[in-house]
């Protein structure tokens, strides 16, 4: 008997027509835009059909959670990307918006017994975020959409 299940390699990833709910805020927007193009080409490497994505964008990272809810509540969407980017600044505010956010998007998950991903950015510095989230290079909108296709394939076989 193994001890761990076999990591989900690309190959193991179910390309059917499950469907995909993605929200995205725009503050920060520099870097939301790149996590969300990192995350789009990896769907449709992984055979996620665009007419199987819904995207929703939010003001900030503090409103993705009430978005991801609406998502995760439709029978049809599988999973949910959250995307996002809370720059350190100067005031509290950051650690305010980064662990509500992460609170919120736990709360989806577990009330609907869904994925929902964690994609936000919670980076100390504007370059710190760049490069999470880099064209050709460390993009975690790419991980967030290949954890979303594992997590609901994980789901629909459990």
């Amino acid at each position: 008997m193994a001890l761990r299940n076999k990591k989900l390699g690309q190959n193991g990833l179910n390309r059917s027509s499950m469907k995909f709910g993605i929200v995205v805020s725009r503050f920060n927007e520099f870097v939301t835009l790149r996590l969300l193009s990192g995350c789009l080409k990896e769907f449709k490497k992984l055979g996620i059909s665009d007419k199987n994505l819904t995207i929703i964008w939010v003001p900030g990272a503090f409103e993705i959670p009430v978005a991801a809810l609406k998502l995760a509540r439709q029978k049809s969407i599988a999973a949910v990307v959250c995307l996002g980017a809370v720059i350190r600044g100067e005031t509290l505010h950051y650690d305010l918006v980064a662990k509500e956010a992460a609170a919120g998007i736990t709360r989806v998950s577990l009330d609907t017994a869904k994925p929902v991903i964690f994609g936000v950015l919670t980076t100390d510095t504007i370059d710190q975020a760049n490069k999470r989230s880099e064209e050709k290079g460390d993009n975690k909108g790419c991980d967030a959409a290949r954890a979303a296709v594992e997590m609901a394939n994980i789901s629909k076989s459990t």
